[in-house]
């Protein structure tokens, strides 16, 4: 299976231009711990960083809360961005991430554009959907077995 296959589309971007309350509120609206800042270049929306949840709590509101407002995504910001591309491994991608401990990552076209987003909590998501599917499985054979032997 490959990332984009996988991947979740819809991403919710943000520049590195904004201002981290904005930022904040976005991440309320749609729902999501991160926001992949993005630069337009060449007709494509590339990847340039990625703002969490926690870089705000943790970079922000625990050190300079009173700076919260006068604080843009680039200066808060993660720069150092593992992106993986739309037709890599799904395994072997989830095997850097887990390695670099990272819970998040922008999925990019040849062209480095953004695609998607690869995330754990989705990953566990579909691990957990596929073993019901399994024990279903199993408990309907093992049905199936009783009944013939009967």
């Amino acid at each position: 299976m490959t990332v984009g296959e996988f991947c979740t589309r819809e991403v919710v971007v943000v520049g590195k231009h904004n201002n981290i309350v904005e930022a904040a509120r976005l991440m309320r609206d749609y729902h999501v711990g991160d926001l992949v800042v993005v630069e337009k270049k060449n007709g494509e929306q590339v990847p340039v960083g990625i703002l969490t949840d926690r870089d705000i709590v943790v970079g922000v509101i625990a050190v300079e809360p009173d700076r919260m407002h006068s604080l843009l995504v680039g200066d808060v910001m993660s720069l150092e961005l593992m992106m993986a591309q739309e037709d890599e491994n799904l395994s072997d991608v989830l095997k850097r991430m887990s390695s670099s401990g990272v819970r998040r990552i922008p999925v990019i076209n040849r062209a480095g554009g953004l695609e998607g987003i690869l995330s754990i909590d989705d990953c566990i998501e579909q691990v957990c959907e596929e073993m019901t599917d399994m024990v279903k499985l199993i408990t309907v054979q093992r049905k199936r077995e009783s009944l013939q032997r009967s």
